[in-house]
């Protein structure tokens, strides 16, 4: 079984690929699964996806992005302790100074299936702006945070934090330099960031 197999199994109708990409930006979306919206629009901004279904396969996939960069002896930039805990039996070394590192490795709130985006707040970046992080960008998320919409994301964060509802809020949409991100003021001013996205199925 593929690895899209794999992702969009299950008896879902599949739609394809190649007629959502060439549909316009403004275009209503085709009728088709959230995670596969998401995937599509994701690789159209330029990200790398990996889809995972066991935590093995992410640290290996962990492992084969360090082999690939050449980032053996390059400490991650890491804010939550938890990735710490689960990654420092791989071998991975860690750093909490950004400017001592080449990778961002991260956690994130929610993946937005309508434009391929991944919605962060405070709780991943604390207070930096995406121009202060490293250019290499290490994302890793379950199945069950993909949204359809930023507003039904921001509706679910509001929910589970309450009163105490993160700072911060702002989405990773532009992996691949080109004219249309440019200057897409969504980004406060950040360069395009090489993006790897690995992704757990938890459903």
């Amino acid at each position: 079984m593929g690895l899209f197999d794999k992702l969009f199994g299950g008896g879902k109708k599949k739609v394809s690929s190649e007629t959502q990409e060439t549909r316009g930006l403004h275009m209503p979306d085709l009728n088709i699964p959230i995670d596969e919206k998401f995937t599509i629009y994701f690789k159209k901004n330029g990200g790398k996806f990996i889809y995972c279904d066991s935590f093995k396969e992410v640290s290996n996939a962990v492992q084969s992005i360090v082999d690939e960069n050449s980032w053996q002896d390059h400490p991650f930039f890491v804010m939550n302790p938890t990735l710490v805990k689960k990654f420092s039996k791989y071998g991975l070394t860690f750093t909490k100074k950004a400017k001592d590192s080449e990778v961002f490795f991260t956690t994130c709130e929610h993946l937005i299936a309508q434009n391929g985006s991944i919605l962060v707040c405070s709780n991943q970046l604390h207070e930096k702006k995406l121009n202060e992080l490293p250019d290499n960008i290490i994302v890793f998320s379950t199945t069950s945070q993909i949204v359809e919409s930023i507003g039904e994301g921001l509706k679910k964060i509001k929910k589970k934090y309450g009163r105490s509802i993160p700072a911060n809020i702002t989405t990773l949409k532009h992996f691949q330099a080109n004219k249309e991100n440019s200057d897409d003021f969504l980004t406060y001013g950040s360069s395009s960031k090489n993006l790897y996205l690995l992704l757990l199925e938890d459903l």
